[in-house]
């Protein structure tokens, strides 16, 4: 039976890979710590928004057989228009990739070292950490491989280890199930939480997902019949990684101090009450996450980069593979030497939250014209949900804006 479950799985596996980074796992860390159970409604809120607006683009991908950026290239008639939201897409998605593929390696790097200690030489006067010259090899393998098939079934590797990593942890933690519940399906808004809430909903909606799922769907799958596959894909794998950032949650509720910072200080919190078995699965999963999302950042930035620009070709091509290495080089490079581009971060976090709510309704739109999809446009239940995610995403965006300009 888990066979048969897992059978299509795929591209939605990816997406979960994503949005399961290092920066999710130290919210979630710290919304457990701070706000017990009291935020999981969120979490679930978030997987909702994510699985309506990700399948909205896989639909998209199968039917149309392009890139969310390639079709917004198509129809975005305005030039003036079409190369403003061309520009903001590329400095949100690859600029933004860049500067946070650092983070997303030295958070795996936390999982390491919370068990293994640290690994470093000095290259000069400069200290280079070697779990992050690690990290950066396995994903330059996994990328440069260049085989769509082969890179699934890592990722999708990896998000299992990662579920069956938190799940556990959240598991020997024996959580009040009633509190849980309670959390999950009666909204509350502690004092001090809504930046976490918001922080929470925003890193599991995330824009360049979008894009990312479009693309991958159509290395998948190639006819209009296969959207039952790419829906169950989405639902389980979303599902998924939701459960994940919950059992993180639900972890970090267990802890009784909020001397907590991120999920490599929570595994060694751990370890003096349920024992070695909760640290070692927690460091596994955050370093799990890290990798996942040390892949999935330079991949998406580089199938926004072919959309955008026009360029022919597939994984191997030199122009996509010049996106990724580029990415994952300064990763590497700003990881290894403790680096924090933190302009180049504000900047793309400003990008990305006017990018979420301008994709958001772009993709809504096109996902109702049938010159694009056909007899596979939006229903009216699609577009009531999407409408009223675009005002989240509307909200968010300018929340995430004015926390960053030190306005709010």
């Amino acid at each position: 039976m888990i066979k048969n479950i897992f059978k299509n799985i795929g591209p939605g596996a990816l997406v979960a890979a994503a949005f399961i980074g290092p920066g999710t796992v130290t919210l979630c860390t710290l919304a457990g710590v701070n706000f017990g159970f009291n935020l999981l409604w969120a979490m679930l809120l978030s997987i909702i928004a994510t699985i309506v607006l990700q399948e909205m683009a896989a639909r998209l991908g199968i039917i149309s057989q392009k890139g969310l950026a390639e079709v917004i290239r198509e129809e975005i008639k305005k030039p003036f228009l079409r190369k403003g939201i061309t520009v903001l897409i590329l400095s949100a998605v690859v600029v933004g990739n860049a500067s946070y593929e650092a983070g997303n390696i030295s958070g795996g790097i936390l999982g390491l070292e919370s068990v293994l200690g640290k690994y470093s030489f000095s290259l000069g006067t400069i200290p280079i950490n070697l779990m992050s010259l690690l990290i950066g090899l396995i994903a330059f393998v996994l990328l440069y491989i260049g085989s769509y098939e082969f890179l699934e079934k890592a990722l999708i590797s990896l998000v299992l280890l990662m579920s069956v990593s938190f799940v556990a942890t959240a598991i020997i933690t024996k959580p009040n199930l009633f509190e849980v519940l309670n959390g999950l399906f009666v909204p509350k808004f502690p004092e001090k939480s809504i930046l976490t809430i918001i922080g929470l909903v925003g890193t599991t909606v995330v824009p360049y997902n979008l894009f990312l799922h479009a693309a991958l769907v159509k290395e998948r799958w190639h006819k209009k019949e296969d959207l039952k596959f790419a829906r169950k894909d989405t639902i389980i794998s979303i599902i998924l990684g939701g459960l994940v950032s919950m059992a993180i949650i639900i972890s970090a509720a267990a802890i009784q101090t909020t001397d907590i910072s991120n999920a490599a200080d929570l595994a060694k919190g751990l370890a003096p009450l349920f024992g070695d078995f909760a640290k070692y699965f927690m460091a596994l999963g955050l370093c799990a996450a890290g990798i996942t999302s040390a892949i999935t950042a330079p991949l998406a930035a580089a199938y926004v980069a072919k959309g955008c620009l026009g360029w022919s070709g597939g994984l191997k091509s030199k122009k996509f593979r010049f996106v990724w290495i580029a990415i994952l080089f300064l990763g590497v490079l700003f990881s290894s030497i403790g680096i924090k581009p933190i302009e180049i971060i504000k900047f793309a976090q400003v990008a990305n939250g006017m990018l979420l709510p301008i994709i958001a309704g772009i993709l809504l739109w096109i996902v109702n014209k049938k010159s694009v999809l056909g007899g596979h446009v939006n229903s009216k239940t699609q577009n009531i949900l999407g409408i009223i995610i675009l005002c989240i995403a509307v909200f968010l965006g300018a929340k995430g804006i004015l926390k960053v300009l030190n306005i709010l």
